[in-house]
C-alpha cells in the first residue's frame, strides 16, 4: 500500500506538505524533507506526504521541470499528485502550506481543534531568506524559479525538522 494511503502510525510524526496543484512546491518539499529525515536515520519515525488544494492534477506526476531540477540536486521525486481532503487532519500532525492561499483553503476544511496543525513553510525560514513571506510558485516562470524554490525549501525543511526534533 502506498505510504500516503496507510493509516497514521501512533509512533510516527506525520507531516503533509500542501500547495495548489501538488506538482511543484509540495512534492519538492516532500522529497527534500524525506531526504533530510533519512539522512539523519529518522526514516522509521516519520510519515511524510504531499497534497494540493485544487485537485487539478490528481494522479499526475510532479511537473517535469521540478523533477529535473530536483534530480540535478540529487533528489529522486516519485510522488503522485492528490487533493487535500478533510480526513488529512486525522492523519497528520503537521500540515505545512506553501502560501497564504493554500493556508486559507486548508483552514476552510478545518475544525477549531485542527487549526494548530496548519503552519506556513516560511515560518521556518532562516534570516537569509527574510525576503520570502511564502514559497513562490515556479509553474509559470522559467527554470530558475524551480531552483529558487528548492533553495528555500531546503532551508525551511531543515529548520522545521530541527524545530520538531529537538
Amino acid at each position: 500500500m502506498p505510504e500516503a494511503l496507510e493509516s497514521k502510525s501512533v509512533n510516527k510524526t506525520s507531516v503533509l506538505f500542501v500547495c495548489l496543484g501538488n506538482i511543484c512546491r509540495s512534492p519538492a518539499a516532500e522529497v527534500i524533507f524525506r531526504d533530510l529525515v533519512n539522512s539523519r536515520g529518522l526514516k522509521d519515525h516519520f510519515f511524510i506526504d504531499s497534497a494540493g488544494t485544487s485537485g487539478f492534477h490528481d494522479g499526475e506526476n510532479a511537473d517535469s521541470r521540478m523533477i529535473s531540477a530536483l534530480k540535478k540536486r540529487d533528489y529522486s521525486q516519485t510522488s503522485i499528485s492528490r487533493k487535500f481532503i478533510k480526513n488529512d487532519f486525522n492523519k497528520f500532525d503537521y500540515i505545512i502550506v506553501m502560501d497564504e492561499s493554500n493556508y486559507q483553503n486548508v483552514l476552510k476544511l478545518s475544525s477549531d481543534a485542527d487549526r494548530s496543525k496548519v503552519l506556513k513553510m516560511t515560518d521556518f525560514k532562516s534570516p537569509k531568506n527574510d525576503r520570502y513571506n511564502h514559497v513562490p510558485d515556479p509553474y509559470f516562470g522559467g527554470d530558475d524559479g524551480f531552483y529558487e524554490v528548492i533553495d528555500l525549501l531546503e532551508d525551511c525543511c531543515a529548520n522545521f525538522l530541527k524545530s520538531i526534533n529537538s
